[in-house]
């Protein structure tokens, strides 16, 4: 009896485990039926019947970029568009033309669409044409109505105010290459665009920002039915450049008349680029929709190269600009002093040629201060059979001359400056002596960028500051401009700064300077310079036997490149600037008014605003 009653307990305890776990699992299953069912039951409608969630980046907008003062230079604007769709319209081609009845849509875009069209599903809407006017706009939206498939889109569209005075700077945006696919999705998406040039491309990774994304309902053939769910992009960082537009724009327009020309403005001190342009230019809003066939070849068949950057690219003979080179190698060599006198009679005799000055009488006797002031090539002839190329080569160095400078800008070149082994290194030949002699005063093989005259000048104006150039103030992802570390010296003594500087005020402020009309006309300034007129092609000595025909009887191309390099205010120097026009004849005559005016312009803007705090230049009331 009692193992009957103990059995009957235990078959008890096992129907009612197993009778509760049948009932938790039911109770289980009808919970999540009723949350499939009831709960949740909007959200898998949209998947049933064959329909389902797709989701879609949103470009982000892209960063701006300001000038020093905070004025726009890039920026975006609301833009609208107007869209086709195939599969809505009887016929493509006459939407098209009754469309371009309404707003200018030229006959190659027209093409365009309808290839564009043949190649994506008939659903998928094709952009006819961007930046709408608002009459435009107005027309489109009116004849709506009578233009099956058509409609109307809002976005973005980078703008640049400024247009071309910014152009060699800002760079352009265009359509992505396929060249540039590399699998971010990103890049797929037709409205998007990435840097083509300038700071547009050295810094588009952080211009471009981070894409938002579009959640909507689709049916089975992948039409859209309804957004669900939107969050826009992050947009790019802005960059603050050290450009001052008003100066910029001042540089821009004393050019404008000039037919190949490049000026470079910086900062003594820190390195700041404040104006940097090069004509000709061009207009970056024509980049941002892809250039027409007819526009690339009218850009890239102009002989005065507008795509280059002149002022960064452009590698010209420094002429008598390198003299300062010269002067300053000697002076640190020991090789010649303030009192060093060289007699100038037109020429130098070396073996049975003959080296000739640039006045054909000669200069007589001449010291250094007076040999940088008259430009007298004899006396740099001299100092630079006395020195060798090698010991010059090493000077133009520390200067910046034959190197990447390293400005945030793409296509900077790094000019030339030989010396002995890199003649046999490219040539496989030993230097000559009458090498050297040409070498000293700026011509043969030597080259340079107006950028690194312009690093040049500064460097002697600050007393040997190794500055270097640089045009983004403020850094992606930080607050304001990162501390500088102070410059390195170059090492040169004070002593021979101060005689360059002071053949250099001669040059503009002297009775004999080669530059006298750029002189400022200002007592409680003045400006300090260096003219220079570089070859295009050496005069051979059967052409100097005969009669020189001028530069201006000479071809354009054929004449000589006129530069200036200068600095002011020359007891506290704060701008240092390099002009080069090409075939303009002369350095005094072509390059130096333009110097004159623009840094009067620079020094007057100055004037007219709080001025920021610099440290002190060099100092030195002129001989």
């Amino acid at each position: 009896m009692h193992r009957e009653a103990d059995r009957l307990r235990t078959f008890s305890r096992r129907a009612l485990l197993l009778g509760a776990g049948q009932l938790g699992l039911f109770g289980a299953i009808a919970g999540r039926l009723y949350y499939l069912q009831v709960v949740t039951a909007d959200q898998y409608a949209l998947l049933a019947d064959e329909n389902r969630i797709n989701h879609r980046l949103l470009a982000p907008a892209r960063g701006r970029i300001f000038d020093r003062h905070g004025v726009p230079l890039a920026r975006n604007s609301p833009t609208y568009r107007v869209l086709v769709t195939r599969e809505q319209t009887a016929s493509l081609q006459a939407t098209l033309g009754a469309l371009a009845r309404l707003i200018p849509v030229p006959d190659q875009r027209v093409e365009e669409v309808i290839a564009e069209a043949a190649r994506h599903r008939g659903f998928v809407p094709i952009t006819v044409r961007e930046d709408l006017t608002w009459n435009e706009l107005a027309r489109v939206e009116l004849n709506t109505p009578d233009l099956p498939g058509v409609s109307l889109d809002a976005g973005l569209l980078r703008e640049y105010p400024v247009g071309p005075i910014m152009a060699h700077v800002l760079g352009y945006v265009g359509p992505v290459a396929e060249t540039e696919l590399n699998g971010d999705p990103l890049l797929e998406l037709p409205e998007f665009r990435t840097g083509k040039s300038g700071i547009e491309k050295v810094y588009d990774q952080a211009l471009r920002g981070r894409a938002g994304i579009s959640r909507f309902e689709v049916n089975a053939l992948g039409r859209e039915i309804k957004e669900l769910y939107r969050q826009d992009g992050e947009p790019g960082r802005d960059l603050t450049l050290t450009v001052d537009l008003d100066l910029q724009r001042y540089v821009h327009e004393r050019l404008s008349s000039e037919q190949s020309a490049a000026v470079v403005v910086l900062d003594v001190n820190t390195g700041d680029v404040l104006a940097l342009a090069s004509v000709p230019t061009f207009d970056p809003r024509a980049f941002i929709d892809g250039l027409s066939r007819d526009t690339w070849r009218e850009l890239t068949s102009n002989a005065n190269v507008p795509l280059v950057n002149k002022a960064i690219g452009g590698q010209y003979p420094p002429g008598s600009t390198f003299k300062l080179i010269v002067a300053l190698a000697s002076l640190e060599a020991g090789a010649t002093g303030p009192d060093y006198e060289v007699f100038c009679p037109g020429f130098l005799q070396l073996g049975d040629h003959q080296f000739h000055c640039w006045k054909r009488w000669g200069h007589g006797r001449l010291k250094l201060v007076d040999a940088i002031a008259q430009s007298c090539d004899l006396y740099f002839y001299d100092l630079a059979r006395r020195l060798g190329v090698d010991a010059i080569a090493a000077m133009a160095r520390r200067f910046g001359l034959g190197q990447t400078l390293g400005i945030d800008l793409p296509g900077e070149r790094p000019g030339l400056v030989p010396d002995r082994a890199w003649k046999r290194a490219t040539r496989g030949l030993p230097w000559q002596l009458g090498e050297t002699l040409i070498a000293g005063i700026g011509q043969g093989y030597m080259q340079a960028t107006p950028l690194q005259l312009a690093v040049m000048a500064a460097r002697i104006a600050n007393g040997g500051q190794e500055v270097w150039p640089r045009l983004v103030r403020r850094e992606p992802g930080t607050d304001g401009a990162p501390p500088a570390a102070p410059p390195r010296l170059l090492g040169v003594s004070e002593r021979s700064f101060r005689l360059v500087r002071q053949g250099m005020y001669e040059v503009v402020n002297g009775a004999r300077g080669t530059a006298r009309q750029a002189s400022l006309n200002d007592p409680q300034v003045a400006l300090a310079g260096k003219t220079g007129t570089s070859q295009v092609r050496r005069i051979s000595r059967a052409e100097r036997a005969t009669t020189v025909r001028k530069n201006e009887d000479k071809p354009w191309e054929e004449r000589d490149h006129a530069l200036f390099v200068a600095f002011a205010p020359y007891q506290a120097p704060r701008y240092a600037l390099a002009v080069v026009v090409e075939h303009g004849g002369s350095g005094a005559g072509a390059a130096s008014p333009i110097a004159r005016d623009i840094m009067a312009k620079a020094l007057e803007l100055d004037r007219t605003r709080a001025s920021p705090t610099v440290s002190a230049g060099p100092s030195g009331a002129p001989a």
